[in-house]
């Protein structure tokens, strides 16, 4: 080593004798001091069409490195940022503790998404100050493909739902999924029996709307299926969404006669909370039932598993509770013996983190794609494929962290929120925010 003959090769200690400080300093991983590293700030970016409008995280250290994360679509920004005052100043490789400590502010549906997407961005830290990949830390790996299954924007026109589903498989997706239900059948008489503005009434729980669907409605439903799995084939899964505020009964009926089209599942039939009905649905129907989306934390997906109510556990991570919370779910789901998809319709960056959890989760089946019709999708992110996704896959990044290496400011800027443009604006004004959290005494 004194002659020269190490790392670097003959010569090489001379070469770095004649560099100044500045360039040695260059060649320095300046994200090498884990237990000195501290979160100095975090700030928001709220895009539109990505494929819907999503808050993008950025939390900022003492050591110049940033980790990123994302508020589930539609949700609120100010659920990240309240938890600003709680975060700065503590290390973020110490994503549990912090974790722990924050996932009080989440709940279900899009109320998880600060805490969840904040998890990612610690994540992201973490696996950047260590020098590995996200699934590293959630335990390594099971497979270096995740299979995404491509949502498909619905039509009241079967032919056309088709060609679009066929489309998709020629763009390389192997796994489909469809909508359908009673917004196909709301304008044909005889179809559908509803109380008087029943159409209209968004907010009221499938259980309590009396919405029915007749003998006709449910036929022109498996008519509308049957079109659709004749044109895609019988070789490829393909799974049905969106049935609408209908009572269980109705699923009963509407779901026995989807059955013989061999679907992957039937997802989100009535909401997840009735673990009764759940069931009941699951030990009638030979096609698999699926839910999950709007779970918040590993804890609340234990009635349905261990009521045997369902067939898919299917979180978003967005929800769930970002990527090692998320792992839980899918390991605690096949100690019952149930399968994991895992609901998304994000920007790359929760896409990524998804990717991630699929890896690191043994009965993973496969991700959702809700983007193939965003052509500026993957660019939003660089130093990775263009295309993100290619044969219906996503290839896992092994570089630290997320896996990528920048976000797209041009393409950030272009595509931000009208009612939100600033791009990473300071957010001092939650800095100060009072907190006493803690729930005991």
């Amino acid at each position: 080593m004194a002659q020269g003959a190490g790392a670097g090769g003959p010569g090489r200690a001379g070469h770095d004798q004649e560099l100044t400080g500045d360039q040695l300093l260059d060649r320095v991983n300046t994200h090498s001091r884990p237990s000195d590293l501290r979160i100095t700030d975090l700030r928001v970016a709220s895009l539109t069409g990505v494929p819907f409008r999503s808050t993008i995280i950025r939390i900022d250290t003492n050591q110049g490195i940033s980790g990123y994360g994302e508020v589930r679509d539609g949700a609120s920004r100010s659920f990240a940022l309240l938890l600003k005052a709680r975060l700065v100043g503590e290390n973020p490789c110490n994503v549990d503790k912090l974790f722990r400590a924050i996932k009080q502010f989440g709940h279900h549906g899009r109320q998880g998404g600060g805490v969840c997407g904040v998890e990612m961005a610690l994540m992201d830290l973490a696996g950047k100050a260590y020098g590995v990949p996200a699934y590293a830390l959630a335990g390594g790996k099971f497979r270096d493909r995740v299979l995404c299954y491509a949502d498909t924007p619905n039509s009241p026109d079967p032919q056309v739902l088709a060609e679009r589903l066929v489309g998709r498989r020629k763009l390389g997706y192997q796994f489909l999924k469809m909508d359908v239900g009673i917004n196909l059948l709301w304008d044909v008489p005889g179809a559908l029996i509803a109380p008087p503005g029943a159409r209209e009434q968004t907010t009221t729980m499938h259980p309590f709307t009396g919405i029915r669907v007749t003998d006709k409605g449910v036929d022109l439903l498996a008519e509308h299926v049957a079109t659709v799995r004749e044109a895609v084939g019988y070789d490829i899964p393909l799974a049905v969404d969106h049935f609408g505020h209908i009572g269980v009964d109705s699923c009963l009926r509407v779901g026995r006669a989807l059955e013989p089209f061999a679907l992957a599942w039937l997802e989100d039939l009535v909401p997840w909370q009735f673990t009764a009905q759940w069931r009941e649905l699951t030990t009638a129907l030979s096609t698999p039932t699926c839910t999950g989306e709007d779970i918040y934390l590993a804890e609340n997906f234990k009635p349905l598993l261990e009521a045997e109510a369902i067939r898919i556990v299917h979180p978003d991570p967005a929800t769930s509770g970002g990527i090692l919370e998320t792992k839980r779910v899918g390991d605690l789901a096949e100690e019952h013996g149930v399968a994991m998809a895992l609901h998304m319709a994000a920007s790359p960056i929760a896409t990524l983190a998804s990717a991630h959890i699929a890896a690191a989760t043994h009965n993973f089946l496969a991700l959702e794609h809700h983007a193939v019709d965003v052509p500026w999708w993957s660019d939003l992110v660089t130093g990775l494929p263009s295309p993100l996704i290619e044969d219906g896959h996503i290839t896992v990044p092994d570089k630290p962290g997320l896996g990528f290496d920048d976000i797209n400011e041009e393409l950030f800027r272009e595509h931000l929120d009208p009612a939100f443009p600033s791009f990473f604006e300071p957010s001092e004004v939650w800095d100060t925010e009072v907190h006493r959290d803690r729930l005991w005494s």
